[in-house]
């Protein structure tokens, strides 16, 4: 990989902590994932009308993905609700790169090699401890209930990651099929960008409030679904022109910015024991993906 490309894999990993960063920032959750959707439709759309369509037979996958990614949006907006950003984009993250390991290994057929079976006891025990670990953005007088929000935040970061991981291995058999990569991506992103607000709008207990929210952060979660297919089409290119184990484990580099951006934006303390975690995690991952 050229220094070049490497350079836009690292930007993409900061694209893609930052939209993270933005979705936990707006605080109605379901407005979060609408306003992103939205965006997905307008982009994807007009992508769609520029790329070839893809091949009959990826839409069955198209359309389960989309569905997964609906539910993947949904839970990872409301695990930031309730749970520390520091903690849960390295565990939703983490979490995913584990478990596609797994499928692989076990219905797959592919064997791990002695550094990628290293790679995984380090990530399954630095994801364990980061849930384990006390809410650094406590006070001695909510730190039951900051214990128990943060409880919460873990469990549906663990569920978001069921969905990483679900999704992408949908996607790996779908693009296969679609013979165009990039009109598959474009199609589906237009389609969650009806899945997504639709979904979000029946999951809304109160629809005018919802409604006002979405308004009113407008800019903010547009800006959040641009910069996500900006990240993601980012990565897709650099697939297309370095080796795809080199360009994973350097976009997974932006679970170390998760504590930074935390720690800056969020007002959580990145107490050196995370700090370890953190980095502990992504070298398993790397571990994982270069093995």
């Amino acid at each position: 990989m050229n220094a070049g490309i490497a350079a836009l894999v690292l930007l993409s990993a900061v694209l893609h902590a930052s939209w993270n960063a933005i979705a936990k920032g707006i605080r109605d959750r379901l407005a979060s994932a609408t306003l992103i959707g939205l965006a997905y439709l307008v982009i994807g759309a007009a992508g769609a009308l520029w790329l070839p369509a893809p091949a009959a037979a990826s839409w069955p996958f198209l359309a389960c993905s989309a569905c997964l990614q609906t539910a993947y949006l949904i839970l990872l907006t409301a695990a930031y609700r309730h749970g520390d950003f520091g903690q849960v984009y390295p565990l939703a993250r983490g979490l995913a790169v584990l478990l596609v390991a797994a499928v692989a290994t076990v219905f797959l057929g592919q064997y791990l090699t002695a550094l990628q079976v290293a790679g995984v006891a380090v990530v399954a025990g630095s994801l364990l401890a980061l849930v384990l670990a006390r809410p650094q953005t406590a006070t001695p007088a909510s730190s039951d209930a900051a214990r128990t929000g943060t409880a919460k935040g873990a469990g549906l970061a663990v569920l978001t990651g069921l969905c990483i991981a679900a999704y992408s291995l949908v996607d790996g058999v779908g693009v296969r099929h679609s013979g165009t990569p990039l009109g598959y991506a474009a199609w589906l992103f237009a389609v969650q960008g009806v899945t997504i607000p639709s979904a979000c709008y029946l999951l809304a207990p109160r629809k005018a409030p919802f409604l006002l929210q979405v308004r009113s952060h407008w800019r903010l979660g547009s800006l959040g679904g641009a910069v996500s297919l900006l990240a993601y089409s980012m990565v897709l290119w650099a697939q297309n022109q370095a080796p795809l184990a080199l360009v994973s484990a350097l976009r997974e580099t932006s679970v170390l910015l998760a504590g930074v951006i935390g720690a800056i934006f969020f007002a959580e303390r990145f107490s050196p024991l995370r700090m370890v975690l953190t980095i502990a995690a992504v070298g398993g991952i790397v571990a994982l993906q270069l093995g």
